[in-house]
């Protein structure tokens, strides 16, 4: 007989930048938030050619992450 664990799953912070940028259908998902900041400047940097984060975008970013 095998034994059965039920895995908690822990939440995942999910980002849509169309609640940003409008239009823009990506999406990502990390473990943190930190880690989810990263993925999303480098996005903003390939797909919208963001190289500068400013304070008020950052605010803006972290108004529409979400928690999953």
């Amino acid at each position: 007989m095998s034994e059965h664990r039920e895995h908690t799953k822990t939440p995942a912070r999910h980002f849509a930048c169309g609640r940003v940028v409008p239009d823009c259908e990506f999406t990502v998902s990390a473990p943190t938030e930190e880690e989810l900041l990263k993925k999303v400047a480098g996005h903003a940097a390939q797909a919208h050619g963001i190289t500068e984060i400013t304070p008020e975008l950052v605010s803006q970013v972290r108004a529409a992450i979400e928690t999953r």
